[in-house]
């Protein structure tokens, strides 16, 4: 199990950090979830992929498409701060984004491609940091975090959002 020091990540990621640490480790993890993942999204109802289960809540294609913006983020966040950039890094608005990301014209198919490519980039970046790389802490949202805070980050997120996909969707 990861212990993180406080500084590694804002109090916001904890609930994401604390559903991550059942995997001992980032890469495997991410692994993990890609391959349980590509299968959860495959089979989730026709009739469901386009459903809210409240007016103004996300479809189950908005959701993955959400899980696949995050990722790109957090891991372009991971990149810079690995490589010892000291540049503040913005935040984003995710309720910004789903409006304008089309993920219902899309089949579930070709989002369900995207997020393979982008886990399987996700995993290669994680793949080949080193121990010092991976505590590297540096400025995101306005707040401390670290490499390694950030792949937790990954997993929990998207442990996060299967959970309410399972509960108030299928």
């Amino acid at each position: 199990m990861i212990h993180f020091n406080e500084n590694e990540f804002a109090p916001f990621y904890a609930n994401y950090i604390t559903k991550s640490l059942q995997h001992t480790n980032v890469v495997t993890g991410l692994q993990q979830l890609r391959d349980e993942n590509i299968t959860f999204f495959k089979t989730i109802p026709a009739d469901k992929l386009e459903y809210q289960y409240e007016i103004g809540k996300w479809t189950p294609k908005d959701i993955l498409l959400h899980l696949i913006d995050a990722e790109r983020i957090f891991t372009y966040r991971a990149l810079r701060i690995s490589r010892n950039d000291r540049t503040p890094l913005s935040g984003f608005d995710e309720n910004e984004y789903v409006p304008f990301a089309n993920a219902n014209n899309r089949t579930m198919e070709s989002l369900v491609e995207e997020y393979v490519a982008v886990r399987n980039a996700t995993i290669t970046l994680f793949d080949n940091l080193t121990e010092e790389q991976m505590l590297r802490v540096g400025i995101a949202s306005n707040s401390t975090v670290s490499v390694r805070a950030i792949g937790s980050i990954i997993i929990g997120h998207e442990l996060h959002h299967k959970s309410v996909l399972q509960e108030r969707y299928l």
